[in-house]
């Protein structure tokens, strides 16, 4: 490989240490990561088209972009609030599961082995009155980071609250599905028990890597209040 070929693009560069700077949905990262590459090469053609070589206009169209500090704290907000909003989604998707698990062990009743269909109903009803409580604490936080951020400021604490609020479903969702793989093995009408224990796992499952990116982005120290306006 020549010399050439070996150079590097400026703008390729700045883009690799932005995508490794940014975290969140991998959608809306890319989205971001289009939206500067398209208009740091509208620049650079631009300036280029008025005779400046592609290495000068490449280190001018980045310069006048801004630093990587500013565009990352602007980026990383964005996709915080992204991150919420996707966890929030995945809250409200695993409630239906969880009201399942409720319905099919209530019908699992036996009065050859009540006490297991007892701890099984109550690990369902825990979870149906779990899936509840996070299902509207998600659908608050899909309001306000959706069709009420176009009047109010999105609270500063609210990917906080839903990584945790998620958090607290999905290790609950977890104890309650160890709990009905027990009762389905002991259990007389153990078919219900056991499906109700692979809704909550798969529950679990949908919820759990959401989650934990959630609390990790929420961590990050760019969340300060955004004036509101139209979106």
């Amino acid at each position: 490989m020549s010399a050439v070929e070996q150079r590097s693009d400026p703008v390729e560069d700045y883009l690799t240490a932005l995508e490794a700077a940014l975290h969140g949905p991998v959608r809306a990262k890319a989205r971001l990561l289009d939206e500067v590459r398209d208009g740091l090469t509208d620049a650079v053609a631009e300036l280029t088209g008025h005779g400046m070589s592609h290495d000068r206009a490449a280190e001018r169209a980045l310069r006048d972009f801004g630093t990587m500090e500013d565009l990352v704290a602007s980026c990383q907000r964005e996709l915080t609030i992204a991150q919420a909003r996707h966890t929030s989604r995945s809250i409200v998707i695993t409630a239906p599961f969880l009201i399942a698990c409720w319905f099919l062990v209530r019908n699992a009743g036996d009065a050859q082995d009540w006490a297991l269909p007892w701890t099984a109903q109550l690990m369902a009803l825990y979870l149906a009155g779990t899936a509840v409580v996070a299902a509207l604490l998600a659908a608050g936080a899909l309001a306000a980071t959706g069709t009420l951020a176009r009047w109010l400021p999105t609270p500063e604490e609210l990917p906080r609250m839903v990584g945790w609020t998620g958090t607290t479903a999905s290790v609950s969702i977890a104890v309650a599905t160890l709990a009905l793989a027990t009762a389905s093995v002991l259990a007389t009408n153990w078919p219900l028990i056991a499906l109700a224990c692979s809704l909550a796992a798969t529950s679990h499952g949908v919820m759990a890597k959401s989650v934990r990116v959630c609390r990790r982005v929420a961590r990050l120290p760019i969340m300060e209040p955004a004036a509101p306006g139209p979106r």
